[in-house]
């Protein structure tokens, strides 16, 4: 807050920024980046995923998924929920069945109604129970909504799911521009051009390649042999491991 000359008043201090949204996902490498997907459902989408992406799973135990709990956008403390293992199960089959129609939208592959009809169908068991209801702390700011269980936290997510798939963003779901990178998003900005999961992550990586790229080819209309040993920067190899779908 300010006072009349519009400086600071120390008496009605300004309330704190609340957190950026996102995730902060780290690399086999070890280093770290914020990705933002834009909806609360594709946040789960990097804890695993069906098919080939099974390798990536990260819910294990239910633990796992109260530990991702403070991480989402929920903000919620790990021991709000209590989760079952056959919760667990539920939200991985809600994962599993929400990867399949998202990267569907993303690629542009809607296909038929019986060509998704089991994934719909698993979205709609989900969202049939009871979500997690919000509440309002007594000094006015949002309070866990407890108790709440497993089930619960699978239908917030699966109606969350269903709002995006048949809103007005559900043309805008998005996967990553990078070749080796699935994470799929859900472009909220206005013009509608974002490419990639994370700019400080593969928008700044394809950044780096175009520059080497367009410096080896000028290197090489003025005739510039490089140095012996050294790689074409257009066939290095890229970073193995760079698919993480867990922090």
């Amino acid at each position: 807050m300010t006072d009349r000359d519009g400086a600071p008043d120390p008496e009605h201090p300004a309330p704190p920024a609340p957190p950026a949204p996102g995730l902060v996902l780290t690399t086999p490498g070890g280093s770290s980046f914020l990705f933002d997907p834009g909806a609360l459902c594709l946040e789960l989408l990097t804890t695993g995923g069906p098919g080939d992406l099974s390798r990536f799973e990260a819910l294990h135990r239910p633990s796992d998924l109260t530990d991702w709990l403070p991480r989402s956008r929920l903000r919620l403390p790990a021991g709000a929920v209590r989760i079952t293992a056959e919760q667990l199960t539920d939200a991985r089959t809600l994962r599993d069945a929400l990867w399949r129609l998202a990267t569907a939208r993303a690629h542009g592959t809607t296909g038929t109604a019986a060509d998704h009809a089991a994934d719909h169908a698993a979205l709609n068991r989900a969202a049939a129970h009871p979500p997690l209801v919000p509440q309002i702390a007594p000094d006015g700011t949002a309070a866990a909504p407890l108790p709440a269980d497993g089930a619960q936290l699978v239908s917030t997510l699966a109606r969350d799911a269903i709002a995006l798939l048949t809103g007005p963003y559900a043309d805008r779901i998005r996967e990553c521009g990078a070749h080796n990178c699935r994470l799929l998003f859900v472009d909220t900005s206005r013009p509608g051009r974002r490419r990639w999961c994370s700019m400080e992550r593969c928008g700044n990586r394809n950044k780096i390649r175009a520059l080497r790229a367009r410096r080896d080819s000028e290197d090489s209309a003025a005739g510039v042999v490089p140095a012996a040993g050294t790689a074409p920067t257009a066939g290095a190899v890229p970073a193995a491991g760079h698919r993480t779908f867990t922090s």
